[in-house]
């Protein structure tokens, strides 16, 4: 595999993490340094880990995640993507914001952006390839991605949090359906 190609795939991977990552820092659900940094190491740790685990999981483990992985994936950016709708329509003078750079949010958006790169593992075992060059050079994307999607939301003015959250839903729900539609077409 080229030098081209993995980074090829690699920004293909990131563009979840770069969605998630702009939604949060815009609708101020990220109010320190720390939980931007917190956020930004965490998806791109998991996109790091999991074409490891799916090349380990290799051939055997292949045909029977295919059958349901994409469910796995929609599922939880549409239950993210719901959270976020929840929230801009909350008739409360704040937004119900999720903190995506802590507990289970972390763990189901981190997850939830980094399912396809479990088949990038899953495929680059069955084609032979090492995986710790694009392993590393998936992680490191996709930190360095949520890191800017971070900074660009940051300066979206506050006064469109509540628009930001709602087309974060859209855009996570949108997402969760592309994932559906390409798996389900014959």
């Amino acid at each position: 595999m080229s030098p081209i190609e993995i980074i090829l795939i690699s920004l293909v991977l990131a563009v979840d993490a770069f969605v998630l990552s702009v939604v949060a820092a815009s609708i101020g659900s990220l109010p320190t340094t720390r939980s931007a940094l917190r956020l930004a190491f965490h998806l791109g740790l998991f996109q790091f880990l999991m074409p490891v685990m799916g090349w380990a999981a290799g051939t055997a483990l292949a045909t029977a995640i295919a059958g349901y992985d994409h469910w796995v994936a929609a599922g939880l950016l549409a239950y993210i993507g719901l959270r976020l709708l929840r929230g801009s329509a909350s008739t409360s003078g704040e937004s119900n914001q999720l903190d995506p750079s802590r507990g289970w949010t972390l763990v189901t958006v981190s997850t939830a952006s980094s399912l396809d790169a479990l088949a990038v593992g899953l495929s680059l075992a069955m084609l032979q390839i090492h995986i710790w060059l694009p392993s590393i050079v998936i992680g490191l994307t996709t930190g360095f991605v949520s890191l800017a999607g971070i900074l660009l939301g940051a300066r979206f003015p506050k006064g469109l949090g509540r628009r930001a959250e709602y087309m974060g839903g859209v855009v996570l729900l949108l997402i969760a359906l592309r994932i559906l539609v390409d798996h389900l077409r014959p």
